[in-house]
């Protein structure tokens, strides 16, 4: 009753068919989570274990899985920033160009199916990564209709748009994930990693030559070696929380533009 009152203008088989469409059939729905569950619910039990406060929940980061993939998805973001802006403002750039032939309208409409397999691949890499549950299908405008009356639907569609967007905002975003993360990652290894080489070059260690001293004066007391490095793990800690945060909001973030409102209205 809940979904046919979000949805006044279909029926209740119109509205789980529409559930359906976009991710997947009842079986395949409960395939998807005991595969989830199988591979992340110990993990993600795990930190809930920890204090809720204090320096367990603090540290408890590094327990946390999705806290790693999500750090790895800011420095993979570079890399599929540039691939979908160059896509999308290729697609769109031609698309403009062969606007006066007959083959524009083809190759629009090509590159507008493009962008919604790409936004799939997207929302599966995004799910694989921060967990957040996505579409594994495009959503179909039902099977009533012709070919034009559906690719009216489908321009006429917000999603369509609102992908192109993300795809071309990605760029940015990815160049700012990775610069996040790879300072973050710079900062805090070289904190903790800096004391270790001064000590091993003082020692005469592994054959370092005598010039790699770094010798700034807060650095001839040999206390401030292990205050170093305790710098270098809360850095490494914050940036750990920070990239978990930075997972969780782009996944919402992600599911406002990828996904069709009337799909996750209905899975609500």
């Amino acid at each position: 009753m809940r979904r046919s009152a979000a949805h006044p203008d279909k029926s209740e088989a119109d509205v789980l068919e529409l559930i359906a469409s976009t991710y997947g059939a009842p079986d395949e729905v409960a395939s998807a989570y005991r595969d989830t569950e199988a591979k992340v619910k110990a993990a993600m039990t795990t930190p809930r274990k920890l204090p809720k406060s204090g320096a367990g929940a603090f540290f408890g980061v590094f327990l946390d899985p999705r806290a790693y993939t999500s750090l790895f998805f800011m420095l993979l973001s570079l890399a599929t920033g540039v691939i979908y802006f160059t896509f999308s403002v290729t697609g769109l750039a031609l698309s403009a160009g062969l606007s006066v032939l007959v083959i524009g309208i083809p190759f629009f409409l090509m590159f507008i199916a493009l962008t919604r397999v790409v936004s799939l691949a997207e929302g599966r890499l995004i799910e694989a990564m921060t967990g957040e549950r996505m579409p594994r299908r495009p959503v179909h405008q039902g099977t009533a209709g012709g070919f034009w009356q559906r690719v009216g639907h489908m321009l006429k569609d917000r999603r369509t748009w609102t992908t192109l967007a993300y795809l071309i905002l990605m760029l940015p975003l990815g160049i700012a994930y990775f610069v996040m993360a790879v300072v973050g990652l710079a900062v805090s290894l070289a904190f903790i990693f800096a004391p270790l080489v001064e000590i091993a070059s003082r020692l005469d260690w592994f054959g370092l030559p005598d010039d790699i001293h770094m010798n700034p004066i807060w650095l001839d007391s040999l206390w401030a070696l292990p205050f170093m490095v305790l710098v270098g793990v809360l850095l490494l800690t914050l940036l750990m929380h920070l990239a978990r945060g930075v997972g969780r909001l782009h996944a919402m973030y992600a599911k406002a533009l990828l996904v069709a409102p009337a799909a996750a209205q209905a899975a609500a």
